[in-house]
């Protein structure tokens, strides 16, 4: 009897993007060496033996017909974690909670699954360490309850099996990457496997109405570990921006169906686990030193919450023929362009100069209302004046020099007004239907020159 010859392939373990032969770069998402081989499944077995575990289907309703009273939020009792989902964890979503090792990922869930058991039936399926381990953890975080049912298992049938018995609520995956089934060739971890079991999740919570959460890793460049395909799958995606190194840790919400996104927590890496930060904005502050040259403050919209964060700049004669121009917390493309307006619309001679900003307290700023701030410092650092400590800075910088308009102009005053400061520089165009009354003095500006003069004390 003639065999069939098991076939390989090349797979991107980035995008899952398939070849016949190794390539050093993928044609689709331009990754470089990431792929793998795996053995190809015939299409006819596959389709027998990538069977849905879990049915999920429904029949044709029309929408008036559709009942929404299942969509309810059970907050988690940690006030940062349920502001980046929303207000709490709804139920049959699928989170996605990913960031480096030992960044405190398992910290945190276990920490919110002793505040969700009080009120749920929650199963902790742990791949990576064994139960031992995991109640080590518990007693360290203090973490009581019968509610909370523990697991140690990374085969996905017999992950199913242990839904339908005990019929948990709330379900944490941890991690997606040692979860496989038996029935797919590839390793855990590879494409193949963390698409079919996130896919299988997703069913099971669509389906039963349970809300999972699935534990990623990143890579070094602070991608997800695994196909991209896999944000576009859950419900909401959580990412750790900052090192494990670092004492304040930041949770920011990148996709949320259920609420905004962009939206951040902030913690506190502790003996006692992740505790929360009530003010952000003082903390960030809070080791500020205002009297020195290319000081300022930026108040920044982090989803709906406004956040007071330290700018710094240093500029120094450049020993080489290419100065250097390194930014931490900001995007560098749009640093190069404030240098180069400053050299053409504010006079300053920056060509033979270094150029090093840094966004205090670790976080990086998303948006450009950042971008007076960061221009003031460099021309503060540059000149060698003081900024005036009691003003903060507000405005995107355009090609032209000219200060342009942001959001939320309301809300980054009060943040800046409970934090004691007098001034606020803001961009002209702002002024129209400013809705604010409060004491701070507001300082309106057309361009850049005028706003360096009005920093100066």
């Amino acid at each position: 009897m003639k065999t069939s010859k098991i076939k390989t392939i090349f797979r991107c373990q980035s995008c899952g993007y398939a070849s016949s032969k190794w390539l050093g770069k993928c044609s689709d998402c331009g990754e470089w060496n990431t792929f793998v081989e795996e053995k190809e499944v015939p299409p006819l077995a596959s389709v027998g033996r990538r069977g849905a575990l879990t049915d999920f289907s429904s029949k044709v309703v029309a929408l008036d017909k559709v009942s929404s009273e299942n969509f309810i939020r059970t907050p988690s009792d940690i006030a940062e974690f349920d502001r980046i989902l929303g207000g709490g964890v709804v139920k049959g979503s699928l989170i996605l909670l990913g960031g480096p090792p030992g960044i405190g990922k398992s910290t945190l869930m276990l920490q919110a699954c002793g505040a969700l058991s009080k009120s749920a039936k929650v199963l902790y399926v742990s791949g990576e360490e064994s139960l031992a381990q995991v109640k080590n953890r518990a007693d360290r975080l203090g973490i009581k309850s019968s509610n909370l049912l523990l697991v140690s298992e990374t085969n996905l049938e017999n992950i199913i099996d242990a839904l339908k018995k005990n019929l948990p609520e709330i379900v944490v995956i941890d991690s997606i990457q040692t979860t496989f089934r038996n029935d797919m060739t590839g390793a855990p971890g590879s494409v193949g496997q963390i698409r079919e079991c996130t896919a299988e999740f997703l069913r099971a919570a669509k389906s039963k109405n349970i809300t999972f959460f699935l534990l990623g890793h990143v890579t070094k460049e602070g991608d997800l570990a695994g196909p991209r395909v896999l944000e576009h799958i859950v419900d909401t995606v959580l990412y750790f921006e900052t090192e494990r190194q670092q004492i304040y840790r930041i949770l920011r919400s990148y996709k949320n169906r259920f609420g905004p996104t962009s939206e951040i927590g902030v913690f506190e890496m502790t003996g006692n686990g992740l505790m929360e930060v009530k003010n952000p904005s003082l903390m960030f502050l809070g080791e500020r030193h205002s009297q020195v040259p290319g000081n300022v403050v930026v108040p920044t919209m982090e989803g709906t919450r406004p956040l007071m964060l330290e700018i710094q700049a240093l500029v120094a004669r450049s020993n080489f023929g290419f100065p250097k121009r390194m930014v931490t917390g900001y995007d560098a493309n749009r640093l190069t362009l404030i240098i180069a307006v400053l050299e053409k619309r504010a006079g300053l001679r920056l060509e033979a100069s270094d150029v090093f900003v840094n966004v205090a307290g670790g976080i990086k700023i998303k948006e450009t209302g950042a971008d007076l701030g960061i221009a003031c410092s460099i021309a503060s650092a540059y000149n060698g004046f003081i900024p005036d400590a009691t003003s903060v800075l507000i405005g995107e910088v355009g090609l032209g020099g000219e200060v342009r308009s942001v959001g939320h102009i309301p809300a980054r005053l009060i943040e800046a007004e409970k934090l004691g400061f007098l001034r606020a520089i803001i961009p002209q165009s702002n002024m129209k239907n400013l809705s604010y009354s409060g004491k701070l003095k507001v300082i309106p500006v057309d361009t850049i020159e005028q706003a360096i003069k009005a920093i100066k004390q």
